[in-house]
């Protein structure tokens, strides 16, 4: 039941919106072998769905605004309070299981969305119009697959307000974290301090006296972030989250994968934090309850972490280093620590929904194989998606349920001991790149073997587009090559870019869904058509011999599916400052043929490890974890690039010693280049 004062609140954020807009970004969404099986998602779907669109126990929604919940250090958080009302218009009394969502976004702008979804029909009216767009013979039809995120369930689970989910049962939370949205403090990105908030709001949702004592978490990106913290040794309060594209390793995800800083994603994440935690409560100015303490805040630190970006991008020299920057490459620093997950003490239920080409995509099979739990008590999920369309793909055919009503089978299990099937689901719901959705009972699946595929400079007569046409075989190639390529501009036009803005720039599937452009100045290793299904699942390394012409290089790969009529997939992606190189081998993962798996690059100061100009420098670079299937006549590519601009750029200071060279990649037979691919059956 939305009162007076939300209609007078919706009118006002409306207006405030439309002003933060212009520079706010909002996540509004923001068949292979015997090992894997028909994804179970269609056994659910239909009466999954009907449980959480269907008539629910209560009819209306109760909300409470900015309620000011105060922390052990005297700072004041706001949250809005969602209640069941039932028949005879009462806010229901009865305590209830509670669902937390803390979000630096700005529940302000939650408040938007979910007042807007409010108005009679609008919600049903949007579903039915997203299912019914189809773009797929279109040269834009990346852009349909961002709005089908809006018939995925993902504004109700990223969001985190979901009415259905409030009127069948739950009490709802939604909270602004500390130096964010209408909350008190200063903005410490998932610090300690703020993990402690998480844990307080957690203890005070619980013994609110319309509270059983019960609470999950919910919310998407950095709510879902917070929601595997808690988790982490889990006070006694919380029974399960549902985090939808989450990271655990945000050094390795997105701030700096290889020691590439995120250029694309990182200004566009701190631009949307810092603008919306600077607009006010209006309500408060018209009332006279304006939280003054919460200005002289705001005034005083106005754009968190901005000097850190700017640091990285305009640090000229080692020699140079700042404060702040020497913290963001220092491993034990505080900074470091609070965006280092730890999914190995995780003590609760988590079902996590991830992408293959998300910004954290790096996280999500991670986090599954990490949190000690049994199959049923985890559940993963991963769609075809970015980080503004999770869901996009699910609620229909084979296909796993919506998200909002996977979250709610999820937390009718733990807290209300109602098992719908949930239990028979999964554990493992992937859609598998360049086949659909499947069902695994693990991640890697046991079938595939790690072997070597050599990178040859023979050419495959797979294209004429890249700066060399090489070949991928089984066996090393017989002679000697050194083969250059150059940084450039092309990969404006990828996949990676694509990923590095949250897949805004998908739209056009002339760059997102077809290499050619971006290839056109990369070097090109090709293998022969397979000529029966192939499946690749795991995590992949790609050694490369390199020669510098400076003192440092920036190399970038990707791993493609090429189909017969010659359009090149990224399947998935990995990158490397040379003098980044460094490998933990206490953190790496080797396979049985002792070639790494997934080499862990500490990607600090005191692990850099410098070039020697003219002489071979070995890379190992992980490429991001993925389930893909070759279908005969398909082929596999790899992509080498000297560069990854405008996704990511190595930190200035490395930057410029690469002073822009060209770079070289040494193929022999004596020292080899080559993939160390996880596949069902050997390639090349």
């Amino acid at each position: 039941m939305l009162s007076g004062r939300a209609v007078t609140r919706f009118v006002h954020t409306f207006r405030i919106a439309i002003a933060v807009a212009a520079g706010a970004t909002m996540v509004v969404g923001a068949a292979g072998t015997a090992a894997a099986q028909e994804a179970t998602g269609s056994t659910h779907t239909e009466e999954w769905t009907a449980l959480h669109d269907g008539p629910q126990q209560y009819p209306e929604i109760h909300i409470d605004w900015d309620v000011p919940i105060r922390m052990s250090d005297g700072v004041v958080l706001k949250a809005n309070v969602y209640r069941p009302v039932d028949t005879s218009g009462s806010i229901v009394e009865q305590p209830l299981p509670t669902i937390v969502n803390l979000t630096p976004y700005s529940k302000l702008l939650t408040t938007l969305v979910d007042s807007a979804l409010a108005l009679p029909g609008l919600q049903p009216l949007t579903m039915e119009l997203a299912r019914r767009i189809n773009l797929s013979d279109t040269p834009i039809s990346g852009f349909g697959d961002l709005l089908h995120a809006l018939d995925g369930g993902t504004v109700r689970t990223v969001l985190g307000v979901d009415h259905d989910l409030i009127r069948s049962g739950y009490t709802l939370v939604v909270a602004d974290v500390r130096g964010t949205g209408f909350s008190q403090g200063s903005w410490e990105t998932l610090g300690e301090r703020e993990q402690l908030d998480t844990r307080e709001v957690i203890h005070w949702a619980t013994t609110q006296p319309w509270s059983n004592g019960d609470a999950a978490m919910s919310g998407g990106s950095y709510a879902g972030i917070n929601q595997l913290r808690a988790a982490e040794n889990a006070p006694l309060e919380l029974k399960a989250i549902f985090p939808v594209e989450p990271g655990s390793d945000l050094m390795r995800d997105v701030v700096a994968p290889g020691g590439g800083v995120g250029t694309t994603f990182l200004p566009l994440w701190l631009n949307n934090v810092n603008q919306t935690k600077l607009v006010p409560d209006i309500q408060s100015m018209l009332n006279g309850t304006f939280d003054w303490e919460w200005f002289h805040e705001r005034i005083a630190d106005p754009n968190t972490n901005v000097d850190l970006l700017v640091q990285a991008l305009l640090t000229p020299s080692l020699d140079d280093v700042p404060p702040a920057l020497e913290a963001a490459l220092d491993a034990d620093s505080p900074f470091r620590q609070g965006i280092l997950g730890h999914p190995e003490r995780i003590t609760v239920p988590t079902f996590v929904y991830g992408g293959w080409h998300d910004i954290f995509a790096n996280s999500a099979t991670k986090l599954y194989n990490a949190i000690p739990l049994p199959a049923g008590k985890k559940q993963l999920v991963v769609g075809d998606t970015y980080h503004a369309n999770p869901g996009a793909g699910t609620g229909y055919g084979v296909a796993p349920p919506r998200l909002d009503v996977m979250q709610r089978v999820w937390f009718d299990k733990w807290l209300k001991g109602i098992d719908h099937g949930i239990s028979d689901f999964g554990p493992i719901n992937i859609w598998q790149q360049g086949g659909g959705w499947i069902t695994l009972a693990q991640f890697p699946q046991h079938d595939v073997n790690h072997r070597r595929v050599y990178l040859s400079a023979a050419a495959s007569g797979s294209t004429d587009d890249s700066l060399h046409d090489g070949s991928l075989t089984s066996v090393k190639p017989k002679d000697q090559a050194t083969l250059t390529v150059a940084p450039g501009l092309t990969t404006a036009c990828s996949r990676d870019t694509a990923q590095g803005s949250a897949g805004m720039s998908a739209i056009l599937d002339a760059c997102a869904k077809d290499s050619h452009i971006a290839e056109t100045n990369g070097l090109t290793f090709t293998s022969a058509p397979v000529t029966e299904p192939t499946v690749i699942s795991g995590p992949i390394n790609v050694h490369l011999n390199t020669i510098h012409d400076a003192t440092d290089g920036y190399w970038n790969v990707t791993i493609n599916d090429v189909t017969p009529e010659g359009a090149s997939i990224v399947l998935s992606t990995g990158q490397l400052t040379a003098s980044m190189r460094t490998v933990d081998e206490a953190k790496s993962a080797r396979s049985a043929n002792g070639d790494y798996t997934a080499p862990y690059n500490p990607i600090t100061l005191d692990s850099l490890h410098p070039v020697v100009a003219g002489k071979v420098t070995p890379l190992d670079i992980a490429v991001i974890p993925t389930q893909a299937v070759l279908q005969p006549g398909h082929r596999l590519r790899v992509d080498v690039f000297a560069g990854n601009s405008p996704k990511a750029l190595a930190f200035r200071p490395l930057l410029n010693n690469t002073e822009l060279k060209p770079q070289h990649l040494r193929l022999d037979p004596a020292a080899p280049s080559f993939v160390n691919l996880p596949s069902s059956r050997p390639i090349g």
